[in-house]
Order: structure tokens, then C-alpha cells, then sequence
């Protein structure tokens, strides 16, 4: 378990943080952490190539560069203990969350919970109807104050957690799941910093309010596993193994890595790492866990080598009939 979370950690940039493209010069950093990676980029070689699915937004208008949309889910990274808080990968993707997903209200910053979100009432204040716009989320607030925390400021981490009690209106102290972000429309009882129509309370909401206020006590984040903060941050463990699985298609390994081929099947793997100067038939090790597996050595092999690999599976008596390769990178 520990070797699949080690690799899971190493693979999180590769998977989910853009380097370039538009929105990087625009914002002037060198990249950032993206909300979610193209559900068809299991080879991909960046999470800036393809398109996401984007809820709530009409037809024709429901896909969107990956590399787009951005929200505030990467400060769990640090949340968790996976990353540190001034990782510069961490600071420059709060730039871009603070450039696209910010907004000031009346008593104090909030945010949306991605760019191009259609959950939310119209522009004129009608009802969400399965199609509108996002408005921002005091629950967000709360996890900017936990990440503030963590990097020691706690002035703005206790300005937030204010910001997420002024939230609601009157005496309920009910906490909204979004707040009016606009010009106020007293007919509709919109009101700008306000709750809009969405859910109120929101439970999610006040048990982030809740755990504030402990990490506040605490000084430090009630929440975070110590045994991440631990294992990545101060002991920086990497693993030494890269996975290729048919649902995650790697077209690359890092150099020095050892290349671990994983089925759901057993099979006898066709391989080489010469380009077929020569050739090895070896079957895959039975973990016990429904997975098959095989190393291919690949660690000592020099950047632009490639690992070329088919399968013949016993259990159906065929062979796979392609080619899959990974270069050494």
C-alpha cells in the first residue's frame, strides 16, 4: 500500500499540473495544478492536452480545455500533507485560483469553486434550472483559511474564518452553500455577500466552519495526516517504480525507474528493451490481489530507450496483437 501511495505522489504533477499554454503568460507563472485531467489522457503527455466535461452548462457548451479550468481543490494537496505550502507549484497555482476564481465581497474574499461552473441562479437572479452560473462558496473560505494556516499567516486565516460567519443572514447563523456575488436584487432577496437560493444549511459548510475554529485552536491543521506530512515532506520518499496499466497507458518512464507492467489477467509478456536485437517471454507474478505483474528493467537504461512490450494471454490462448512501448525520458 505504501508503494502505491509512494507512486500515486510521485505521479501527481505528471497527471495534473500544466506547464505553459495561455492562461500561464497570462497570469505570468510556469504553470499550475489543474481541476481535473481529460478522462481519455492515459498516455497523454500533459494534462494540458483535451478536453474535460463541465456540469450544469448548456448544450454545446459542456466541454473545455483541461488546462482551463482551475479551482481551488489544489490547496488540499498541502491540506493533506502531500505538498508544502510555499511549494512553488502550490503558490504559483494560488496565483491563478486568485486571478480567475476570486471575488471581493462586502465582507471580505471569496471564491468560486471553478471557473465556468453553471451551478447557480441566473443573471437576473432566477433560479438555477440546471443550467446557470456559479456563484462563490463561503465553505472555499474556510479551506483558504486552513491553507493560510499552514503557512503561517494566521491574521488571514482568522479574517476568513470571519468572512465564512457573516455569511448568513440575520440570526440563523445557517450557513449557505453559495453566496450573491452581484449588483443586490431586493425582489429576489439577493443580497451581494448573501445566501442565494442554493442549500442552506450546507452541513459541509459548517463542519469546515467546525474544523477552523479547532485548527485555529491548535495552531495548526486539525485534519492533516501527520504520516503524509511525514513521509513526503520530510523524508521526501519517491518510489522506484512506474506503472503501466491498461487504463493508464504511459508512453514515458522516468529515467532511473524500473517499468512495472500491471494486468488484471495473467499473461506471458513478449518484451525487449533493444529494439528486437533481442527478445524475452516471462510471466507475470500473481500478487494475490487480482493483479498480475511484471519489472521490466528499465532503470539503467539511457533517456530515449524504449521498453516495447505484447502479451500472450494463457487463459484465453491469444495474443494481445500490438505493440505497446514507453520511452525512457
Amino acid at each position: 500500500m505504501r508503494e502505491a501511495a509512494d507512486a500515486w505522489n510521485d505521479n501527481i504533477e505528471r497527471w495534473v499540473y500544466a506547464t505553459g499554454g495561455d492562461l500561464a503568460q497570462q497570469v505570468g507563472v510556469e504553470g499550475y495544478y489543474v481541476r481535473i485531467a481529460p478522462p481519455d489522457s492515459d498516455g497523454a503527455a500533459s494534462p494540458t492536452q483535451g478536453f474535460v466535461p463541465i456540469k450544469n452548462r448548456p448544450p454545446g457548451q459542456a466541454m473545455d480545455r483541461a488546462f482551463h479550468i482551475i479551482s481551488p481543490d489544489a490547496l488540499a494537496l498541502v491540506r493533506f500533507g502531500l505538498r508544502a505550502p510555499d511549494d512553488p507549484r502550490i503558490l504559483n497555482t494560488i496565483k491563478v485560483i486568485d486571478a480567475l476564481l476570486k471575488v471581493e465581497l462586502p465582507h471580505g474574499p471569496c471564491w468560486y469553486r471553478y471557473n465556468g461552473d453553471g451551478y447557480g441562479e441566473h443573471q437576473d437572479g432566477s433560479a438555477f434550472d440546471g443550467t446557470g452560473i456559479g456563484r462563490p462558496w463561503p465553505l472555499l473560505a474556510g479551506e483558504r483559511a486552513h491553507y493560510a494556516l499552514a503557512a503561517g499567516h494566521r491574521d488571514e486565516a482568522e479574517a476568513l474564518l470571519s468572512v465564512m460567519e457573516n455569511s448568513p443572514t440575520g440570526q440563523s447563523r445557517l450557513l449557505p452553500e453559495q453566496v450573491w456575488d452581484v449588483a443586490d436584487i431586493p425582489a429576489l432577496e439577493l443580497f451581494r455577500g448573501k445566501p442565494t437560493g442554493s442549500a442552506c444549511p450546507l452541513v459541509w459548510a459548517h463542519s469546515e466552519y467546525v474544523k477552523l475554529r479547532r485548527s485555529l485552536r491548535d495552531n495548526k491543521i486539525f485534519d492533516q495526516p501527520p504520516q503524509t506530512a511525514q513521509r513526503y515532506q520530510k523524508e521526501k520518499h519517491t518510489r522506484q517504480i512506474f506503472g503501466w496499466r491498461f487504463n493508464n497507458k504511459t508512453r514515458t518512464v522516468p529515467r532511473n525507474k524500473t517499468l512495472r507492467i500491471a494486468l488484471l489477467s495473467p499473461a506471458l509478456v513478449h518484451w525487449t528493451i533493444d529494439g528486437w536485437k533481442s527478445s524475452h517471454d516471462t510471466n507475470t507474478r500473481d500478487t494475490g490481489l487480482g493483479v498480475h505483474t511484471l519489472d521490466l528493467p528499465t532503470a539503467s537504461l539511457p533517456v530515449g530507450s524504449q521498453a516495447v512490450f505484447t502479451f500472450f494471454w494463457s487463459g484465453e490462448n491469444r495474443w494481445e496483437g500490438t505493440d505497446y512501448s514507453v520511452t525512457v525520458e
